[in-house]
């Protein structure tokens, strides 16, 4: 019944993908706790409440993805496009006075990543995975979504920046830095009390991405997967036929994820996408999903909580923390996370409303916390890009905090069991805790 219901719901989608709804219907069941509930999530999330409210909003906190980039690799040797320079120039409105510090406010740690990414330069003289001028306004048009809804629909925030009121943190990677920089310049239109501190941390201890370098027993879980995701049989069918159709080598290292990687890329940009492609374009995005699917491996509990149990563990945290009478951050009102495509597809699994596409440029998981103005029972409201999501667990979409904090908590892991986690290399053939 679930596969009938998912053949209905693709086709309504208008999605147009070449495969069988068996298999997808198997990829999908692996996501979320159960498919038809996964299912109903998305129907629900089409649902608008336009009734007034009885609830108080007290806290917010959006994961976003950044803005649109240079692509990470080109397709090799296939109508390369020109990257250039011109294309990463900053539009005046989304410049703020920032800067850039560790978890503690001191100097901006080392970033390995991005030395890596400026070892090799694209056609065109760019480095890959830079914030273009294109996502730097995506991201500046997400911020004034978010003052038209908190500030201008709402007085919920204070019209100016204060760091009192607004935390920010982002991977330490230049593009996710500069797209929280446009997000806030977007939000609070350049107008701020001081410095807007963008705080991050060291690579190896990073939680705001799955980090493979920092957890041992992540890497050993799902290194190998990536390797094996372009092998699966209808992949490396459907891979077969793209390399041939772009007369690339079939020697020649190439996956799906690199093809989609660069092929949005491109059209983001409105530059040329090598006509052998065309015909390959729903193709290339279902099999990207696929082999995240197959990475990942969302049906076991432990994968998911090595790739977002400590996030998961902050967020439950902040509301923790705010709903506590007396907290040193009672004035905080708005966490800002600047994270990658590949925080937000196992945040969405683990929360049950993965809708196997892949999250756009300036994506975003809001987490609204609310208190109901009569009965003063907290409750959590979750959206993904702007559309409410009701979460597996929850008797509702204004989730319950309790019900709430125990659908997350199945993955949710504090720092210190994370860490000893990672490091129980003996213990990994545990399909559960």
């Amino acid at each position: 019944s679930v596969c009938l219901k998912l053949k209905g719901a693709v086709q309504n989608s208008g999605i147009n993908k070449p495969v069988s709804y068996r298999h997808r219907c198997i990829m999908w069941a692996r996501v979320g706790l159960m498919g038809s509930v996964a299912l109903g999530s998305v129907f629900w999330s089409q649902k608008s409440k336009t009734e007034s409210s009885p609830y108080e909003l007290k806290l917010v906190q959006v994961l976003f993805r950044h803005g649109a980039r240079t692509p990470l690799k080109s397709i090799p040797g296939v109508l390369e496009a020109q990257w250039v320079p011109e294309l990463l120039e900053v539009p005046a409105h989304t410049e703020i006075d920032y800067k850039v510090t560790d978890l503690q406010g001191g100097p901006r740690p080392p970033a390995p990543v991005e030395e890596n990414y400026r070892a090799r330069i694209l056609t065109g003289g760019t480095y890959p995975g830079q914030l273009t001028t294109v996502g730097m306004q995506q991201l500046y048009d997400l911020g004034v979504r978010l003052r038209k809804k908190y500030i201008e629909d709402e007085p919920f925030l204070t019209p100016s920046f204060n760091s009192k009121e607004v935390y920010v943190r982002s991977t330490n990677i230049v593009r996710t830095i500069e797209s929280a920089k446009c997000l806030v310049a977007g939000l609070f239109q350049q107008d701020q009390e001081g410095v807007v501190p963008i705080l991050t941390d060291i690579a190896e201890n990073e939680v705001l991405y799955p980090n493979y370098h920092g957890c041992k027993l992540l890497k050993m879980l799902m290194g190998n997967r990536w390797t094996e995701s372009s092998m699966v049989p209808d992949i490396a069918a459907d891979l077969q036929s793209v390399q041939t159709s772009l007369g690339v080598d079939p020697l020649q290292r190439l996956d799906f994820i690199l093809i989609r990687d660069d092929m949005v890329a491109r059209d983001t940009h409105g530059l040329p996408l090598p006509t052998a492609l065309e015909p390959w374009r729903s193709v290339v995005e279902q099999r990207a999903v696929d082999m995240i699917c197959h990475i990942y491996e969302p049906s076991k509990r432990q994968n998911l909580q090595l790739c977002v149990g400590p996030l998961f563990n902050i967020l439950l945290s902040n509301i923790e923390e705010k709903v506590q009478v007396e907290t040193p951050n009672q004035d905080r009102k708005l966490f800002l996370y600047s994270v990658h495509d590949t925080t937000l597809m196992p945040c969405l699994m683990a929360l049950g409303v993965f809708d196997m596409q892949w999250p756009p440029y300036a994506a975003d998981i809001t987490l609204e916390l609310y208190q109901h103005t009569q009965t003063k029972k907290h409750y959590v409201k979750a959206s993904y890009i702007g559309q409410d999501q009701k979460i597996p667990g929850c008797s509702d979409v204004f989730c319950p905090l309790q019900e709430f904090k125990e659908a997350l908590g199945t993955y949710s892991l504090p720092h210190e069991h994370y860490h000893a986690l990672c490091k129980s290399i003996d213990d990994h053939r545990k399909s559960d805790l």
